[in-house]
């Protein structure tokens, strides 16, 4: 809003903005300049009166500030803060007003510039208040003395609501401590030092694991009180000049002094692991918390605080897999390029159809014969050359590219069985076999996705067999049971992969409908040499039996071992003493060549 004052024979542009805010300070002078050079000294009064801005007209007399002027607003304001003006018109500024103001007043009268703003705070703490404060000459016109308008513009609810604002952007509303903002600032501001003192520091992250399900378990709420309750047990552990932060979610960081290697972080991870020792208690629950943590030490390179966090989180995430703490490693962000590359790659490939499947024979060892076939997913880069699966799999897994593939590959595997059935002349007694990734039973439709693809190839869901893994059925064993249960009455058989290397608890195995038990490799090829390996694969295959399940052993890489198997009573193996994983028409062949063989 505009306010254009009453004319005047003298004066006919004053403008001013009457919010009081600190633009109005760039308005008066200017508006005022003409007012306060008239002889009409009521006139020009009256008018800076009615003016809500506080005014005063300064002059230089001997080298002393002096008030020649002052409207209402600037009285009122020096009855407020009693370190401001409070003389009556001519007096001595010098006695009453605030030192840094009188020392700018000094220099600009003193000057030859025409105008100049500046901020002043006067008073400490939280009575302190805050001033946009803006001068502009006047002209002299033969007067014995310079001139200049003073204005001052009250900025104080405007400066501590920003500090408010501020400091609710760089805290955590839920533990109180600094948020990722606040530590990467803390963090710059170490690395602006690291080039002129000695002092190195690093970045620990902290990443607490199962908090996802203890949060589904428990509930949001309960899940707050956790991480509360974690922060707490993450304070106890700093030392006189760390500083923690909670980054996201269940992801905390700490930033330290270090000496000059690795040992100082290493203690320092190894403490905040040791606070977890404890279980945590939510009402009647007693919860045990582990947290993977990574550390990444300053070093040449790192320019700024979301570079060495980031390094931080590639060595937290390394020490999820490994139990320990991990130092961050030049490899690391380089793997983490690849990987993003082998995305991309992944995405496109899985577009365009360039992956392909190879089969694994599956040996029945009482007949000899094929009784199917393991697909396995196979990628042949066109510049990389072979792509493991042990490679593109974890990528595929971690970027969410499974499900397409899962889908891909289970529709490939059956129309494979199809095309071999349809060269046969009729239905072969074969099965085929597909893993499912833990990550698609949790994010896809599995059960429309094998409908699906027993629909488009045509074949019957009794020659499907589902392979999945131990951790998969332990992530979410209700939801999970539900899927299998419906899966099994499409007539497919589900196979319970790597039994023996996870959590193996005996209550799934009578919950679930499981049909078939994989014994894994790891048992099996040293059975020869290890008793402990053939006591344990005996066990497996009498619990198996007396479960009514089927057996198949993986790893089978010569003669002796498949005898053994035999011996034991175990149903199917696989290995390289039979087949390596085949094409598909080399599969074909070798399943025709063998059966007419064992049928001979």
């Amino acid at each position: 809003m505009t306010m254009r004052a009453v004319q005047h024979p003298f004066y006919t542009d004053l403008r001013a903005n009457d919010s009081a805010s600190s633009e109005a300070s760039h308005y008066l002078p200017a508006a005022l300049q003409s007012l306060l050079d008239m002889p009409r000294e009521a006139a020009w009064q009256e008018l800076i009166d009615a003016l809500p801005v506080a005014i005063a007209l300064v002059a230089d007399v001997d080298g002393r500030p002096r008030i020649l002027a002052r409207n209402s607003a600037f009285i009122h304001l020096s009855d407020r803060r009693r370190n401001f003006c409070q003389e009556s018109e001519g007096e001595d500024l010098s006695r009453g007003i605030a030192l840094p103001l009188l020392a700018a007043l000094r220099d600009f009268l003193g000057s030859d510039e025409a105008d100049r703003t500046l901020s002043m705070q006067e008073g400490d703490g939280i009575g302190g208040r805050h001033f946009s404060v803006h001068m502009v000459r006047l002209r002299s016109d033969g007067a014995p003395f310079r001139r200049c308008i003073l204005s001052l513009v009250d900025r104080t609810q405007q400066v501590e609501s920003e500090r408010s604002l501020r400091a609710e952007m760089l805290h955590d509303s839920l533990t109180g401590l600094p948020n990722r903002v606040a530590f990467a600032e803390q963090v710059d501001q170490y690395i602006g030092q690291d080039m002129s003192t000695p002092r190195k520091f690093a970045v620990l992250v902290a990443d607490l694991t199962r908090f996802s399900r203890v949060n589904e378990g428990v509930g949001s709420l309960a899940g707050d009180e956790l991480i509360i309750t974690v922060a707490r047990r993450l304070v106890s552990t700093l030392r006189s000049g760390d500083f923690l932060a909670r980054l996201a979610g269940d992801e905390f960081a700490v930033l330290l002094a270090v000496g000059d290697n690795e040992s100082d972080a290493l203690h320092a991870a190894r403490r905040i692991q040791g606070c977890f020792a404890t279980p945590v208690r939510l009402g009647d629950l007693e919860i045990k918390i582990d947290c993977a943590v990574g550390c990444a030490l300053m070093a040449p390179g790192v320019e700024s605080a979301e570079d060495i966090i980031r390094n931080a989180q590639f060595a937290m995430k390394r020490a999820k897999y490994s139990g320990h703490a991990e130092i961050y490693r030049s490899s690391d962000s380089a793997a983490a390029r690849q990987r993003f590359s082998l995305e991309t790659e992944l995405r496109r490939a899985i577009e365009r159809d360039q992956l392909t499947l190879a089969f694994q024979p599956l040996i029945a060892l009482d007949s000899g014969r094929v009784a199917g076939f393991e697909a396995l997913a196979r990628w042949e880069h066109p510049e990389r050359g072979t792509i493991s699966p042990v490679e593109f799999i974890p990528v595929a897994e971690e970027s969410g590219l499974i499900i397409p593939l899962g889908r891909w590959a289970l529709r490939a595997a059956l129309r494979a069985l199809a095309e071999w059935d349809r060269r046969n002349g009729k239905t072969l007694p074969i099965y085929m076999t597909v893993n499912v990734s833990a990550v698609q039973f949790q994010r896809d439709d599995v059960v429309s996705a094998v409908q699906s693809a027993l629909m488009e190839s045509g074949i019957a869901g009794a020659r499907l067999k589902l392979e999945l893994t131990e951790s998969c059925i332990v992530s979410d064993p209700e939801g999970i049971t539900a899927v299998l249960k419906d899966i099994h009455d499409l007539d497919v058989r589900i196979a319970m992969d790597d039994f023996g290397t996870g959590y193996s608890s005996l209550a799934y195995l009578q919950r679930l409908p499981i049909d078939a038990l994989k014994i894994d490799r790891s048992f099996i090829m040293p059975m020869l040499k290890d008793r402990d390996s053939t006591a344990i694969v005996r066990a497996v295959l009498s619990l198996a039996s007396a479960l009514g399940m089927t057996t198949t052993a993986e790893g089978v890489e010569t003669a002796e071992l498949a005898e053994s198997l035999v011996a034991l009573g175990c149903d199917i193996a696989q290995g390289y003493y039979f087949a390596r994983p085949l094409p598909l028409d080399e599969a074909y062949a070798y399943m025709s060549s063998r059966n007419a063989s064992a049928s001979s």
